[in-house]
C-alpha cells in the first residue's frame, strides 16, 4: 500500500469520508461513508443493494477523499482501487459498527450480501493549503 503520511495519519480516525466510484454511464457518483484503518489499511463494509458496491463490483477504481472537519484547508485524497471479499459472517461489519454503535445487520434485507471494501492506493494526496 502507498503509505499516509504521518502529517495526515490522524485523518484516518475520522467519523466520515466520502467514496467515489465510477457509475455505470462512466459518471463519478460520490457517498459518504463509515470507514475504519486497520492492519490491512483503509476499508469499509458495503452492501450488494447499494449503487457505489455495484459499481466498485463492475470497476474497482475509486477514491477515498477525508476531509479535515476542524480545518477544511487540509485533506487526504486516496485513489486507486477497491478490493471487495464477501463478509458472510458479518466479522468485519460488527467491527465497523462498534465504531459507530450500530448493527449494521438492520440496514440489510433478504438477499443482500455484506462485503469488506479494503482500499488500495496507488496515489496519495495529503493536501494542507493553510500550511
Amino acid at each position: 500500500m502507498t503509505s499516509i503520511p504521518t502529517s495526515h495519519a490522524d485523518l484516518l480516525e475520522a467519523e466520515v469520508a466520502t467514496l467515489a466510484t465510477i457509475g455505470p454511464d462512466g459518471r463519478p457518483q460520490c457517498s459518504a461513508i463509515w470507514f475504519l484503518r486497520d492492519e490491512s489499511g483503509v476499508a469499509t463494509s458495503l452492501s450488494s443493494a447499494r449503487q457505489k458496491t455495484k459499481n466498485l463490483l463492475v470497476n474497482p477504481a475509486c477514491c477515498l477523499f477525508i476531509l479535515d472537519r476542524a480545518n477544511p484547508q487540509r485533506y487526504l485524497e486516496l485513489r486507486g482501487d477497491a478490493e471487495l471479499e464477501p463478509d458472510e459472517d458479518y466479522a468485519y461489519a460488527d467491527r465497523l459498527g462498534a465504531k459507530y454503535g450500530f448493527d449494521l445487520r438492520v440496514l440489510d434485507g433478504p438477499g443482500v450480501v455484506r462485503y469488506v471494501a479494503r482500499f488500495r492506493p496507488v496515489r496519495v494526496n495529503a493536501i494542507d493549503l493553510s500550511a
